[in-house]
């Protein structure tokens, strides 16, 4: 098993050890997020809301930890780190209400038949950046999850402590197995893949042009 070490930005030294992903088990985590999506997706949606909820009331009993772990991990000051952890809450919280709102425009069309499927597309890849871990990982899954989607979600190198305890908290809430899944490693491996993957059907991620 390949670890990388996560570093504490204000001391250099090590917080702790973290596995490292290679191509064969991201192609494992894709194909148990794929096996768990037609569950997820006929969840009916105020019981997808209220695991939504359930997440976002499990985040918020752990606000000090996560904002403690963001602390050491990725060197951000108590106070904004606090706030980063609650902003995940409040997204939970928000897209909790979507699958229970779905509401849409139809975009009229002369002398024909206008229809709009809602339809979950399947595996979302999310690649969240170093500088604020948690509430872009946040604005990510949130949404995908709430849409019926299933996620596996690549944190930055070297802060990937705060995404792999949501995962765990996740699991805790009631997220089904393999519905969230944090899959840490590097970028040209982990990331790449996502890209690669065909079954991955959409990535969302916070970069340039020449990054994406």
């Amino acid at each position: 098993m390949c670890t990388r070490s996560v570093l504490d930005p204000a001391t250099e030294e090590v917080v702790t050890e973290v596995e490292s992903f290679d191509g064969a088990q991201v192609d494992a985590a894709v194909a148990r997020a794929v096996a768990a999506g037609p569950a997820w997706r006929a969840v009916a949606p105020a019981d997808r809301a209220r695991l939504l909820r359930r997440f976002a009331a499990v985040v918020d009993a752990h606000v000090d930890e996560l904002a403690d772990l963001e602390v050491r991990g990725a060197g951000h000051t108590i106070g904004n780190a606090r706030w980063e952890a609650g902003n995940v809450r409040d997204v939970l919280t928000y897209y909790a209400g979507a699958p229970e709102r779905l509401f849409g425009r139809q975009i009229p069309v002369a002398g024909g038949l206008d229809v709009t499927f809602a339809e979950p597309l399947g595996v979302v890849g999310v690649i969240v950046p170093w500088n604020f871990p948690m509430p872009i990982a946040g604005w990510s899954l949130a949404p995908a999850l709430a849409a019926g989607n299933t996620v596996v979600l690549k944190p930055a190198e070297l802060t990937p402590l705060t995404a792999i305890r949501l995962g765990e908290l996740a699991a805790q809430a009631g997220i089904p197995d393999g519905v969230f899944q944090v899959i840490p490693g590097r970028g040209a491996v982990v990331g790449r893949r996502f890209i690669e993957h065909p079954a991955v059907r959409k990535i969302a991620f916070t970069g340039s042009t020449v990054v994406g």
